[in-house]
């Protein structure tokens, strides 16, 4: 079964994010998700959404969708924006006993979404980073 799909679009700005969770948040009701999966689905929402936040637009502001469905007992997020062109696919592993050593703070956003979710895609279309994560719940 296939849900239709919502979508949310607000301004990349660390000032919305509690009310992209809450739009999650109201769009998973009646999934039965664990706590654990909306931990993780909820943690990797925030990471992605900061890393727009922080740095899709380097010279100002702009916008982020959210687009949330379940197809079966999938559940996808995508994220658009239009921000600098960023794949996520592309960023290596960070070296994590290296960052406790050194106790430098940041740059495990994608690390945690890669492994969190069960999968993800990346596309730029029309002038837009698509990235797209899902779950199976």
């Amino acid at each position: 079964m296939t849900s239709r799909a919502k979508t949310m679009t607000v301004q990349a700005d660390l000032k919305d994010v509690d009310r992209v969770r809450g739009f999650l948040r109201a769009n998973l009701r009646g999934l039965h998700l664990s706590e654990e999966d909306m931990m993780r689905i909820e943690l990797s929402l925030h990471e992605i959404f900061v890393n727009i936040a922080m740095y899709a637009y380097p010279e100002g502001q702009g916008s982020m969708s959210l687009r949330i469905w379940h197809e079966g007992r999938t559940l996808h997020m995508e994220f658009r924006d239009r921000g600098v062109p960023f794949n996520p696919s592309e960023q290596p592993a960070p070296d994590l006993d290296e960052k406790i050593r050194r106790g430098t703070k940041g740059g495990l956003g994608i690390f945690l979404f890669k492994t969190l979710m069960d999968g993800y895609a990346y596309r730029r279309e029309d002038g837009e980073n698509v990235l797209t994560i899902s779950k199976k719940v």
